[in-house]
C-alpha cells in the first residue's frame, strides 16, 4: 500500500460535491493499465484524505507508482511500513541514561509526589514496586483507600475516589496504570510486549511517589 500526496485543486471548496469531485481527480490518477481492484478483489483505492492533506491511500506496486509520478499534479508517494515496538527505549530517545547525566542530577525526581486523576490504579503491577523507594515526604496527608488484600506502599502512597464514592479505586479500564507508569513507573527489568521490545521499562521520573484518584 501508498500514501499518495497530489496538489490541491485551486477551487477546492468543502461541500459534499468537491469531494466528489476530488476523489474522481484521485481515481485519475491511477494507472489505466490496472484494474480498480487487485487479484483478490480488494479494492485498489483505499482511502481518500480530505484535510491534513490532498491525497489517498492504495494498493499499488512499486512500477505503478513510477507510472504515476509522470502524471501532473504528483507530489510523492510513501509505501507502508510495518514499525516494531521501542516502548523500553523512550527514555534513551530522550538521552535519559541510568546513573549518568541529567537523569542523576535530577535524582531521578526523589522527594517528589505526582498526582493523577484517571481511571485508576493496579497497585501489584510491577511497575509500582516500592522496592528501593524512600519513605513518602512528612508533608505527605493523603489517604490509600485499597482494601486489605492490595496496598499502598512507598511508591504508590495514596489511591482514593474523585469524587467520593462507595468505588474502589481499582483501575478497570486500564489508562490509569498506563499513564501512571509512564510518568513515574519504577524500573522492570525484562519487559517485553509478546517477547518483542525486550528491556527496561522505567517511567520519567522512577523515584517519584504516586498518589492515584479514580475519577
Amino acid at each position: 500500500m501508498y500514501i499518495v500526496q497530489v496538489e490541491s485543486p485551486e477551487s477546492q471548496i468543502s461541500t459534499q460535491s468537491s469531494r466528489m469531485d476530488l476523489e474522481s481527480g484521485y481515481k485519475s490518477f491511477m494507472p489505466k493499465t490496472i484494474e480498480t481492484a487487485d487479484s483478490d478483489g480488494n479494492p485498489r483505492l483505499i482511502y481518500s484524505y480530505h484535510n491534513v492533506i490532498i491525497g489517498f491511500a492504495a494498493r499499488l506496486s512499486a512500477k505503478q507508482v513510477k507510472e504515476m509520478e509522470k502524471k501532473p499534479g504528483f507530489i510523492s508517494a510513501w509505501p507502508q511500513r510495518i514499525l516494531s515496538l521501542n516502548t523500553t527505549h523512550t527514555t534513551s530517545f530522550l538521552g535519559l541514561h541510568q546513573n549518568v547525566g541529567l537523569w542523576r542530577d535530577a535524582n531521578y525526581g526523589k522527594g517528589v509526589i505526582i498526582g493523577v486523576l484517571d481511571t485508576g490504579i493496579t497497585p501489584d503491577h510491577p511497575s509500582f514496586s516500592d522496592v528501593g523507594m524512600p519513605p513518602p515526604p512528612a508533608k505527605w496527608k493523603g489517604k490509600c483507600e485499597l482494601n486489605f488484600t492490595k496496598k499502598c506502599n512507598n511508591k504508590l502512597i495514596g489511591a482514593r475516589n474523585f469524587p467520593i464514592s462507595s468505588d474502589s479505586p481499582i483501575d478497570n479500564d486500564g489508562h490509569g496504570t498506563h499513564t501512571s507508569s509512564i510518568a513515574a513507573g519504577s524500573f522492570v527489568k525484562g519487559a517485553n510486549v509478546y517477547g518483542n521490545t525486550k528491556g527496561t521499562a522505567v517511567g520519567i521520573a522512577p523515584l517519584d511517589h504516586l498518589a492515584i484518584y479514580k475519577g
